[in-house]
């Protein structure tokens, strides 16, 4: 079957076209975004993309069209799709008929940590020596020298597929899947994870966010609740325990039993009250070895084995994703042990505090935080994993609930933490990100050394005359940011 996508340059996207081309379709796709790394891994599967959206890459017509979500009416390659009959569905509708019927689905949702959940859900599933297919909105670092994980892991996709007698390709038993609460297409306002009907389901956290298709939580909840109606009564619900927003999706309807998770910091020399209400209340407890969280105990109230997950990542946010992925490695099949002793070899994923240069004992991380909370965690593991560094943290408020400023009475407290922040005001930005920032400053003790600056060139400039041997830079955006990574190094080289 001929299959075009509108859109195919999207991390989901691209990674369905990957899965699209190993169950043995031919792939074509345009976008107005062609650029590595997606474009490069696409091409090199034997993928044709179109740059635009036009309508002749819809002709001679193809047995079906994949619609992107940032696809709309009045568009012309749509209103030709329309007009001419061309059969169409969404990616996740695809998804959920190609790939992941008769599949036990795992899914992880939540607001923060999809794709770092998912990565080392799938990590873990793999080490064992369970061959899961697997969509994720990232891509894994691998420092392995196990060849089939360094196979497996080199894409954001993986079938995980048998061949049988005949040589036709058939999907294996589990499917590890980043659950997006985003909306499928314009002609399905569903969340992407409606349609994926899983059996095991994280529900990581749940906070407001894409400002731009909802109106406020409820909205967001409500599609939680549409998700949850479909999981079994034999699944399986893990989520981080006393999480009022998911309790309070949970008393809509729920038939499946849940196991809930706490982190415990016993690092401290008292184990505070609610630590103490965390652990009588929750089924599974990681608890902290090193209080940045490089090293932790994860237990199972109900198994008497415990075991120690000791690796390179950092931040609470960081062991409570490990501890659900373990959880739920657990349900189906994967000893606690062999879980952590996965994790203690995972290296982690792209742009998520990935060290990426190191100039004169400067070092410069990316990370993907784009939301207020995401911002104080990755700050907070920040803080504790480099403690002795000054922490500079440059921000782009990109996203589209970003920009609306739905966000913006929080965002001076959310970097708090660093030594330095520097905000980014693109043009354009209409609610005045400088006043926020100057009246935060003004009004709070504990928010100081923030600036707005609308250049990036201003920001490398500032950053290269004023950091010394020993800081460390964080770079926060969901997006590019113009190149500013690796024009910062270059400019702290020349310095």
């Amino acid at each position: 079957m001929h299959i075009h996508i509108l859109g195919i340059c999207g991390t989901f996207m691209g990674s369905l076209a990957l899965l699209a081309r190993e169950l043995g379709h031919t792939v074509t796709g345009s976008d107005t975004n062609v650029y590595p790394p997606m474009s490069t891994q696409l091409e090199n599967a034997g993928v044709t993309i179109e740059e635009g959206y036009l309508v002749k890459h819809l002709q001679p017509a193809p047995d079906l069209v994949v619609v992107g979500n940032a696809m709309k009416r009045g568009m012309d390659v749509i209103e030709y799709m329309l007009d001419t009959g061309l059969r169409y569905t969404s990616g996740p509708q695809f998804l959920s008929e190609q790939v992941l019927q008769s599949r036990h689905v795992i899914a992880v949702a939540g607001t923060h940590g999809k794709t770092t959940t998912t990565t080392m859900l799938a990590w873990i599933l793999h080490y064992a020596g369970i061959d899961t297919g697997f969509l994720i909105g990232g891509v894994p670092l691998v420092n392995t020298t196990d060849e089939h994980l360094q196979q497996v892991f080199a894409h954001s996709s993986y079938l995980g597929a048998e061949k049988t007698d005949d040589n036709t390709t058939v999907p294996s038993g589990y499917f590890v899947i980043e659950a997006d609460e985003y909306d499928s297409a314009f002609f399905d306002k569903r969340s992407k994870f409606v349609h994926y009907r899983p059996r095991t389901a994280i529900l990581n956290n749940l906070e407001f966010d894409h400002a731009d298709i909802f109106a406020d939580l409820n909205a967001i909840q409500t599609q939680f609740h549409h998700m949850v109606r479909m999981i079994p009564s034999t699944g399986k619900i893990i989520m981080p325990a006393a999480t009022i927003s998911l309790e309070d999706t949970l008393a809509k309807g729920v038939w499946t039993p849940i196991w809930r998770t706490a982190v415990i910091d016993t690092t401290a020399s008292n184990t505070s009250k609610n630590d103490r209400t965390l652990k009588n209340n929750s089924d599974w407890q990681a608890e902290l070895i090193r209080e940045d969280g490089s090293q932790f105990k994860a237990s199972f109230a109900a198994d008497k084995e415990v075991a120690v997950i000791d690796w390179g990542m950092s931040g609470i946010h960081n062991v409570n994703n490990a501890l659900v992925a373990v959880a739920a490695a657990y349900d189906v099949g994967v000893s606690i042990s062999t879980a952590c002793d996965a994790l203690s070899a995972f290296a982690g994923i792209k742009r998520r505090m990935e060290l990426i240069g190191d100039v004169n004992d400067v070092l410069v991380f990316d990370d993907f935080a784009h939301h207020p909370t995401a911002i104080t965690t990755t700050l907070d593991g920040a803080k504790k994993k480099l403690a002795g560094r000054r922490i500079w943290a440059i921000i782009e408020p990109r996203s589209n609930t970003m920009k609306m400023g739905i966000h913006q009475d929080s965002l001076a407290e959310s970097a708090a933490l660093a030594d330095y922040t520097l905000w980014y005001e693109p043009a354009g930005l209409e609610w005045g990100l400088r006043e926020v920032i100057e009246q935060a400053t003004a009004t709070s003790d504990s928010i100081i050394n923030q600036q707005v600056m609308s250049s990036v060139d201003t920001i490398i400039e500032h950053i290269s005359s004023h950091a010394q041997a020993g800081d460390a830079i964080v770079v926060m955006s969901n997006g590019g940011f113009e190149g500013i990574h690796q024009r910062l190094l270059t400019a702290l080289r020349d310095k």
